[in-house]
């Protein structure tokens, strides 16, 4: 796997992680909105968020994920995410994951950033396949997938959540 790269679009910059994040992070993992279809740890206080960022940091330093804070690029605040990880063992395939905060919804924002990690995804890192678990209630996410390309698998099943769907981008 490549090197931890910034992406930009023509709104946005995906960014590393940062520990000056720590607030968004503890909301983006802890609010109940963001979090309606997501089962996984919060990060409720300082201490918890800027656990998650090491954690974070430290799989890209072994080459584990790829993890961008997003942000505007008038505004280097972050106001969502967005990952490669769970990558197959020859590297081939990884499971892309998003977050966002909800006054930046329906503004197009995650479509842009999607597609900026998936361009890098298929020409830098040449991989043959995409995956993303989500809920099957997910209405916002599934149009999010379904608009660039992703596909519903419906032979697969995520064995830890009966309630995600599993979507794949072949490339």
């Amino acid at each position: 796997m490549k090197e931890f790269c910034v992406l930009n679009t023509t709104r946005l910059n995906l960014r590393a992680l940062s520990i000056k994040d720590w607030e968004e992070i503890a909301y983006l993992r802890s609010d109940m909105t963001v979090n309606k279809y997501v089962s996984r740890p919060s990060a409720r206080n300082q201490k918890e968020a800027l656990a998650f960022i090491y954690k974070i940091q430290k799989g890209i330093r072994k080459k584990e994920l790829l993890y961008w804070s997003i942000s505007l690029k008038e505004n280097p605040k972050m106001i969502g995410s967005i990952c490669l990880w769970h990558f197959s063992e020859d590297k081939t395939t990884a499971e892309v994951g998003y977050d966002l905060a909800t006054n930046q919804q329906g503004k197009g924002i995650m479509n842009e950033a999607l597609k900026a990690v998936i361009n890098y995804a298929l020409q830098d890192l040449q991989l043959i396949k995409i995956e993303a678990f989500t809920h099957y209630e997910n209405s916002k996410s599934l149009s999010l997938l379904e608009r660039n390309s992703f596909v519903l698998n419906p032979n697969r099943k995520d064995k830890g959540n009966e309630n995600n769907i599993i979507l794949e981008l072949n490339c």
